[in-house]
């Protein structure tokens, strides 16, 4: 028991890391060739957003609309896909339930 509880302990201390360095990490979403920029943590929190001058028309809002929600979309994405593959390095590919 002492062994497990050991392992335990050391897999808790890579997770907790493993969450830290997610966090710190910057994640980038682009839409319209690069155009539209989106910068996001690892909490998912947006931090930036850079609009190449070519998008911004006055007469075309709901262009420029959809290309920030794209990027920022792409952003999640990307941040949510580096979530999973901590997890699954951290699980060595363990499927867990719900809620873990």
């Amino acid at each position: 028991m002492g062994f497990n509880m050991k392992a335990l302990q050391q897999m808790q201390n890579k997770m907790m890391k493993m969450q830290e360095e997610l966090q710190n990490s910057t994640f980038e979403g682009t839409s319209g060739g690069g155009a539209v920029k989106i910068s996001m943590t690892g909490k998912f929190e947006v931090t930036a957003v850079k609009l190449d001058s070519e998008v911004v028309d006055p007469e075309d809002v709901s262009m420029l609309e959809d290309l920030i929600l794209a990027a920022c979309q792409d952003a999640f994405s990307k941040a949510t896909e580096a979530t999973a593959k901590m997890m699954e390095a951290l699980t060595g590919g363990m499927k867990l339930p719900p809620g873990f």
